[in-house]
């Protein structure tokens, strides 16, 4: 495909003719990209329907227990759970996880307004909600597994791998993680079914790349492509000198 003629173009201030050429073919790509991103929307739009939920898990809340059929709101018939990296294997929080909740924390006022968003993490809730209040988290809705068979049953953790998978993804024997898995479920009449889930967790990664499974959800990696540097190896940290 090649830039319309009769597509009007910006022109910054000083910039060379080699640059605006430059800028022109990566304008292309980044049709052609917005136009791939919304055709693969479509696809996941358009999934046949996934399997039955495994059970009605209980979490806990700050109203003590509730199940998953009652995240469900009146006229919202998505619900996205999102399993937070604070198993009890871990001292602190993983901080890939924390980066990605501190900048949806802000958004929850508005996510809240199409579908159901939670956040769930195999921890007593007092330690969840002491690390949220450390956060300033004022918007996430966070449950505590306590002990349901939740993340082994979708993915949140590596417990219920195959050892083929454990192999490809160079899981060490005798060593169990909690996983940044998204899933998202849909409720038809009384019926909830799995809809999606983010698997690109579960395939090996592009050389010199994470999994990026999340990415499209997250500002800060979309941020840094966008600038010269790229993401480098940047790591994200719970603090910061």
């Amino acid at each position: 495909m090649s830039v319309k003629p009769e597509l009007e173009q910006l022109h910054f201030p000083g910039e060379s003719a080699d640059y605006r050429a430059a800028r022109t073919a990566l304008l292309i790509e980044e049709m052609a990209l917005r136009r791939q991103i919304e055709s693969v929307a479509a696809h996941r739009r358009a999934l046949p329907p996934g399997g039955e939920l495994k059970q009605d898990y209980r979490f806990v809340g700050l109203d003590g227990p509730v199940n998953l059929s009652s995240l469900f709101s009146s006229g919202k018939d998505t619900l996205a759970i999102y399993s937070f990296m604070y198993g009890p294997e871990r001292a602190r929080p993983c901080p890939g996880c924390t980066h990605f909740l501190d900048a949806i924390d802000g958004q929850v006022r508005h996510i809240d307004q199409r579908i159901n968003f939670v956040v769930v993490a195999k921890r007593p809730l007092p330690d969840i909600l002491a690390f949220a209040g450390e956060r300033g988290w004022t918007g996430l809705h966070l449950l505590s597994t306590d002990g349901n068979t939740y993340d082994s049953d979708y993915f949140g953790d590596s417990s219920a791998l195959s050892p083929q998978m454990r192999r490809q993804q160079d899981f060490k024997d005798g060593r169990e993680w909690d996983m940044p898995m998204l899933n998202v479920f849909r409720q038809e009449g009384k019926v909830i079914r799995h809809a999606w889930g983010s698997e690109m967790l579960y395939v090996p990664a592009e050389p010199g790349q994470d999994y990026r499974h999340n990415d499209l959800l997250d500002p800060m990696w979309n941020l840094f492509d966008m600038t010269p540097e790229g993401r480098g190896d940047f790591q994200p940290k719970l603090n910061y000198a």
